[in-house]
């Protein structure tokens, strides 16, 4: 795992001592993604410049170092994450006449690149973004994996297009604008992340998952897709569910085989959910690995699953460590807030945060269950709102009005209403509220079957937008590289195919990875109520949490105030005396701890900053 940064120099206003030195103070922010190693490359036309941080996992050796670069130097690369099928394309590549000086996975995706092009995006196994300069036609490629599991960054201005693993590389750069704009603040308190291509900077995109972005010579950038995630029954023969879990347990046998390659200690995350179980299982029961796991659990709370945790590790046989912690963390939340890239209020943020740490004592490298939830329907949200279909066609009169997609993202997924980020932000910004039509309406108006709609729609935006980046920035943090199996591309290419009552019937999500996982471990364990893993919210109740928040956001040194007048802030919090939420209170207290820590000014124009979509292309200025 890396960090990976770089630039393109339009118009040669920098030179190659100052190209260089950009490059090496956007690596040393994120020296945590990276401790390991750092290297610096610019091309020999004073065009490109790339820089990377090293986390070391496959080839120990220096043979890893990157900036990586061809025989011949036509192809640089900078790679962030991990190739787990590079055994086999390698063998592919040297069938083919090529011939490798190290045992690394980017050597081979450079190759592999060289050779296919962007046609291997869709072969690859793994977790990515990187970004490849050809030194003949002086054009860049920069792409991101499937899911998301790697972030990538881009801002352009000043004579410069920059990109990044993280925000704050982007911010050391000559003429960084760090202006915060109201639409990315309204579109993280309806979502709990800012949603989309739109990032916490008015200025600076990301680029969407399973997307490339071609950058040519004269600026001229591309943006394209190369893999969505889309709910496509089978339709072939109807099989068992026996059948299905059979097929999917020996890809995932598989998955889990490429996971495990790693020249450092490598260990798995146990909550005693179905899927970390089903992992840890496939490791241990089939591959025969002697696993360490980890968890983390809160004192006198029902909520804490540690209890769970240690008993399916006895089951399985892992080496086995716990921690538990005390629910008094408000404090250590701010940290987290401050450490975050971007602000994230997803209230599992502090126990990934704790949970990486912890795990970093022991290992380099551990496996996750993240995927299975969107993936194979596994979310609660999902039951309830097809339980509210179904009632609609049973009770038409009864549930006159009802409608998925308004009931989805009102009720179900955001943690602020409509009427209450009018009633913070004086108003709903436009963008956001287009987008909140737009999602309403995906759900609403296709004809697809309805469970299908919902898990497509959380691959693309929840996951990627809530899920997936907190599982990095946290673990990053602590130098730790995490893996999910589940995000393998062969399992999301089989998840796809499932038929509706394969997913979900009879009130039970997640039916054929459960079937796999009663194969290792006693069913009525996998039946339990899902606990999730976010913060015991019902033990910080008005007394710690809101005036916490209250002292943090109403006091002279609040960031938070520069956006939203001290009497809108005020007035809200005195609503919430008579309406608690903790999860609109986390939000407003991580956003406030983020603000502190990170440069930004308010935007006086809403929407002003151009946006690149994929198949769309734009000329950079």
């Amino acid at each position: 795992m890396c960090g990976i940064a770089g630039l393109v120099n339009f118009g040669g206003r920098f030179s190659r001592q100052e190209l260089a030195n950009i490059a090496e103070a956007m690596a040393d922010t994120m020296i945590h993604r990276g401790p390991d190693d750092g290297g610096v490359w610019v091309d020999d036309t004073n065009f490109c410049a790339f820089s990377h941080r090293r986390l070391s996992i496959i080839d120990t050796s220096s043979g890893g170092h990157q900036p990586m670069q061809t025989p011949d130097g036509r192809h640089s690369i900078c790679f962030n994450g991990e190739l787990y099928s590079f055994l086999e394309l390698k063998e592919d590549l040297e069938a083919r006449g090529y011939r490798f000086r190290t045992r690394s996975d980017t050597e081979v995706l450079l190759y592999g690149l060289r050779e296919y092009g962007t046609a291997l995006l869709s072969r690859m196994d793994a977790m990515y973004a990187f970004a490849l300069f050809d030194h003949d036609n002086r054009s860049m490629l920069l792409a991101r994996d499937p899911f998301g599991e790697k972030p990538l960054y881009y801002w352009q201005g000043n004579g410069l297009f920059a990109f990044a693993s993280e925000l704050q590389a982007l911010t050391v750069l000559p003429g960084f604008d760090a202006a915060i704009d109201l639409e990315s603040i309204a579109g993280y308190l309806s979502f709990q992340y800012v949603p989309g291509t739109r990032t916490i900077y008015r200025d600076v995109r990301r680029l969407p998952p399973g997307c490339y972005l071609r950058l040519s010579e004269d600026g001229h950038a591309t943006v394209c897709r190369h893999f969505a995630f889309e709910a496509e029954p089978y339709q072939g023969k109807v099989r068992s569910i026996d059948e299905l879990a059979d097929e999917l347990e020996e890809i995932l046998v598989r998955s889990v085989k490429r996971k495990l390659i790693s020249d450092v200690p490598l260990g798995a995350f146990l909550s005693g959910g179905v899927d970390s179980t089903l992992v840890a299982a496939i490791a241990t029961k089939r591959l025969n690995r002697n696993l360490m796991t980890f968890s983390i659990g809160f004192a006198d709370t029902p909520e804490s699953e540690h209890e769970d945790a240690r008993a399916m590790a006895r089951h399985l046989g892992t080496d086995h460590r716990d921690r538990i912690i005390s629910p008094d963390m408000l404090a250590l939340g701010e940290h987290v807030g401050s450490v975050l890239d971007e602000p994230n209020g997803d209230t599992s943020c502090l126990p990934t945060f704790l949970l990486t740490q912890f795990a970093r004592e022991h290992v380099t490298v551990a496996l996750s269950g993240d995927g299975g939830d969107e993936l194979f329907g596994g979310y609660g949200r999902y039951f309830s709102t097809l339980e509210d279909a179904a009632r609609l066609e049973r009770d038409p009169a009864g549930m006159a009005g009802w409608d998925p997609g308004s009931a989805y993202y009102s009720y179900r997924i955001l943690v602020y209403a409509d009427s209450d980020v009018t009633r913070l932000l004086g108003r709903m910004p436009p963008e956001n509220a287009s987008l909140l039509r737009h999602l309403r309406s995906t759900i609403s108006r296709s004809a697809k079957p309805l469970i299908h709609r919902l898990r497509e729609l959380d691959a693309a935006h929840y996951m990627p937008g809530a899920v997936l980046p907190k599982v990095d920035r946290m673990s990053m943090q602590n130098s730790l590289e995490v893996r999910a199996p589940l995000l393998g591309l062969e399992v999301a290419r089989f998840a796809s195919g499932l038929r509706p009552e394969e997913c979900y019937a009879a009130g039970q999500g997640k039916r054929v990875l459960k079937q796999i996982a009663a194969r290792y471990v006693p069913r009525d364990w996998l039946e339990r109520p899902k606990r999730g893993f976010g913060l015991p919210m019902a033990l910080w109740g008005k007394d710690q949490l809101l005036p916490r928040t209250r002292a943090l956001t109403l006091d002279a040194g609040s960031r938070l105030q520069d956006w939203i007048p001290v009497e809108r802030i005020a007035a809200f919090l005195d609503h919430q005396e008579q309406s608690y939420s903790a999860y609109q209170l986390w939000l407003l207290f991580i956003l406030e701890s983020w603000l502190r820590a990170r440069p930004g000014y308010p935007a006086h124009a809403l929407g002003t900053a151009a946006s690149i979509r994929p198949q769309a292309s734009m000329v950079l200025q």
